[in-house]
């Protein structure tokens, strides 16, 4: 969406410019999650429940990043300890797939669809 904006906002799909195009790729991509959402905000109206989706996973993966085995400490020792974990990770994966459906539903990409495809298992000739 900030992609969008940004060509928009460039005019460049009026006028090509693959130079600036590059530029204005280059740095979204360098962008954290709290930037892009900050950055989105910016150029368009709040979406208030794919806000709080992305909100949560930008936390839960800065969670993940920093706290997580300091939060766990000592249980990966133990069974119960490394069950605690693993279901801790189910949480925080959870949490960010949500966020990624939400904006892929925004594309009208549906991953559930997506995974029931048959994609091809022998080689095809391009």
């Amino acid at each position: 969406m900030l992609l969008v904006a940004r060509c928009l906002d460039a005019g460049l799909l009026e006028n090509k410019n693959p130079a600036r195009a590059s530029d204005i790729l280059s740095a979204v991509n360098r962008h954290t999650l709290g930037q892009l959402l900050k950055n989105l905000n910016n150029h368009t109206e709040s979406l208030d429940a794919l806000d709080a989706l992305l909100i949560k996973a930008r936390d839960e993966l800065n969670r993940l990043s920093h706290l997580f085995y300091r939060e766990h400490n000592f249980r990966r020792n133990s069974d119960e300890g490394r069950a605690l974990m693993l279901e801790d990770l189910k949480g925080i994966h959870s949490a960010l797939l949500d966020a990624y459906k939400a904006v892929l539903a925004l594309s009208r990409v549906d991953l559930e669809v997506l995974a029931e495809m048959k994609v091809p298992t022998r080689h095809l000739p391009i």
